[in-house]
């Protein structure tokens, strides 16, 4: 009965990612159908000796940063509103659900516009906000001017929308799951409403905190939709691995290519099998 799925996953997962590694490992750079050479880790050096591709590591690294700490912080504060009880739980709970069964393609599109870097006059989506309601201090160049940081976090931002509600529907299953004796016993012994969240239900989510940073963390580093509709494929300022990956596609050059794709590959490894290891680990000792 497994067998179909083991030959599945064999050939479209790990046959594929075997089939990429040894691409990377060749000299096909180009769409000539002519004999390739293994050149071994090469394309991976000179990868590493670039400055476009160090430059891509760099704004993934502090998108990832944005992404992750936005939406922890949202998803949690809107979780602790609803755990609260609030009239008309369940229309709130779709509000902030409902983007993320938006594409992040039409919601890049619809963020491109908002977040248009044209100010005064010309000012349109965000800016134009900021100026009929008289807080012109608001109106800034978004993702086209700045540092680092304030670019790749005008890019997270449509993500931290969309994925807000996913982190707040684990946050606020995790509060719905912890036993209201636990909360009676602390009031009972007299603890503070701060000091109930803060030394009772809070370290009850650590795991559920931990699920949500290694998804918001592999989900960062594939980040590649959302970014090509609100700046396209050619932004330097903007570029990130996957979307270097895709520029490097369009110009046929597959073992370059196929290097980027396991470098990401090995990031997302990192983050994931540790923990997967621990999950394993917490089964096996209840």
């Amino acid at each position: 009965m497994l067998l179909p799925t083991v030959l599945l996953l064999g050939y479209f997962v790990y046959g594929l990612i075997a089939w990429t590694f040894n691409t990377s490992l060749t000299d096909k750079h180009n769409a000539r159908p002519v004999p390739t050479k293994h050149v071994g880790f090469e394309n991976y050096v000179n990868l590493f000796g670039e400055d476009r591709f160090l430059n891509s590591l760099k704004n993934l690294g502090v998108l990832t940063v944005a992404f992750i700490v936005g939406t922890l912080i949202f998803g949690l504060l809107w979780a602790l509103l609803l755990e609260k009880g609030v009239t008309g739980e369940g229309l709130f709970r779709s509000i902030f659900l409902f983007p993320m069964a938006i594409s992040m393609i039409a919601s890049g599109v619809v963020w491109g516009w908002l977040l248009n870097p044209s100010q005064g006059d010309d000012a349109r989506g965000l800016n134009r906000l900021f100026d009929i309601l008289h807080l012109n201090f608001l109106e800034n160049p978004w993702w086209t001017a700045g540092n680092r940081w304030t670019t790749m976090a005008s890019i997270a931002l449509p993500a931290v929308w969309q994925l807000s509600g996913y982190i707040m529907a684990l946050f606020l299953a995790g509060f719905r799951g912890i036993p209201a004796e636990l909360r009676e016993a602390a009031r009972v012994d007299g603890a503070s409403e701060f000091k109930l969240y803060r030394y009772v239900l809070f370290p009850q989510l650590s795991p559920i905190a931990l699920s949500a940073l290694i998804i918001l963390g592999h989900m960062s580093l594939k980040l590649f939709d959302l970014i090509y509709a609100i700046t396209g494929p050619n932004q330097f300022r903007t570029e990130v691995p996957s979307v270097y990956m895709w520029n490097t596609l369009l110009r046929s050059d597959m073992a370059k290519a196929a290097a980027i794709a396991i470098v990401l590959l090995a990031v997302v490894a990192v983050l994931v099998i540790p923990y997967v290891a621990y999950t394993v680990r917490q089964e096996n000792e209840e």
